[in-house]
């Protein structure tokens, strides 16, 4: 309980000693990030902006990342129709700062270009405009996408969270829920169609240097609500997060702050059953929900330095929020993903 403490006033992230300045979550990039001011070799350092399109039949992730060692350039199709999924992924070796990720996702455009992926996410104002060209992306056939959302000026949720055991580890991140979403995706003769009456777009803009082991969970969703865009973010497991947890949701432009939540995953034999009904329940009772998964996008790298086993779950979400005014909002069928991930890297 009281892991809420918001940070308000606009200052460096990072101390001298580069650790974290004021651990706690904020509505907006208050705190400055500067890679320059980073306490730890560069191999150490990861940059990454993650963008998720959603809608009832179908989802498109794009990520850009550098993560010191290693950089992951990756595009994902989800189609809930068919029940079929399809990830690719680049691995650059050694990016160490040469992406020249934007030290703030308020502006600056971030690019990836190889012979066989180009991807772009330009910034304008008011808008993020996501375009990708991915050659031989799944069976021989290329995948292109030119998507733009719509980003209001609303909360967000930020959050600096430190690791108790590295000092100088830390994890700063943004998620921009409810940005409208229009544009369209093209595979294999089919397009992939998205409206902004319906449909939306969330980023993952994170910034850091993480210990070399973690396990997380994260959910998050977009839809309507009495007629008002209504979002969450969910999470826990990544580092010391006393100061703030992740976890909040947003209604009509307003984040509104929760306690803790806990990701109730089906179990038989010792193993998780992640395509069973998950069950979402909160300390303060203000936020309680089912989950009825309709796809699992497993996914299992394990390289030399590098393994993760990643449960990233696609279904309906049927529950209630309540906001800080003590006001109930019940959403159903809310198509959103909630995941499982293990990691070294």
């Amino acid at each position: 309980m009281g892991r809420s403490h918001e940070v308000k006033s606009v200052q460096r992230l990072l101390k001298d000693d580069g650790t974290l300045r004021e651990p706690g979550w904020s509505r907006k990039l208050y705190q400055v990030y500067d890679r320059s001011e980073i306490k730890a070799p560069k191999f150490r350092i990861k940059e990454w902006d993650y963008y998720l399109v959603l809608n009832e039949n179908h989802a498109f992730a794009f990520t850009i990342s550098d993560d010191g060692y290693i950089g992951l350039q990756s595009a994902s199709l989800l189609d809930f129709q068919n029940v079929l999924e399809h990830t690719e992924t680049i691995l650059t070796p050694f990016p160490m700062g040469k992406l020249h990720m934007p030290s703030t996702s308020e502006s600056g455009n971030v690019s990836y270009h190889d012979k066989r992926l180009k991807m772009d996410f330009f910034k304008e104002n008011g808008r993020r405009r996501l375009v990708c060209e991915f050659q031989n992306f799944w069976d021989g056939t290329a995948l292109s996408a030119d998507i733009t959302l719509y980003e209001p000026d609303t909360d967000t949720m930020v959050i600096a969270t430190p690791w108790k055991e590295k000092k100088t580890a830390f994890y700063y991140n943004q998620k921009i829920n409810c940005m409208r979403a229009e544009g369209k995706a093209v595979f294999g003769g089919r397009e992939f169609v998205f409206s902004p009456e319906t449909d939306f777009g969330t980023l993952d803009w994170g910034r850091g240097v993480w210990t070399y082991q973690n396990r997380w969970y994260w959910g998050s969703g977009n839809g309507i609500v009495n007629g008002r865009p209504f979002g969450f973010n969910i999470g826990y497991g990544f580092g010391d997060t006393s100061a703030a947890s992740e976890n909040v949701i947003f209604y009509d432009g307003r984040a509104h702050k929760f306690d803790d939540i806990v990701f109730q995953i089906p179990e038989s034999d010792g193993r998780r059953q992640y395509l069973k009904p998950w069950i979402f329940t909160s300390s303060d009772g203000r936020f309680e929900a089912d989950f009825v998964p309709v796809l699992d996008r497993a996914a299992k790298i394990d390289v030399k330095l590098i393994k993760t086993d990643q449960h990233q779950v696609f279904g309906r979400m049927s529950g209630k929020a309540v906001l800080d005014d003590g006001t109930a909002l019940e959403f159903k069928n809310l198509m959103c993903f909630a995941e499982d991930v293990y990691m070294k890297y």
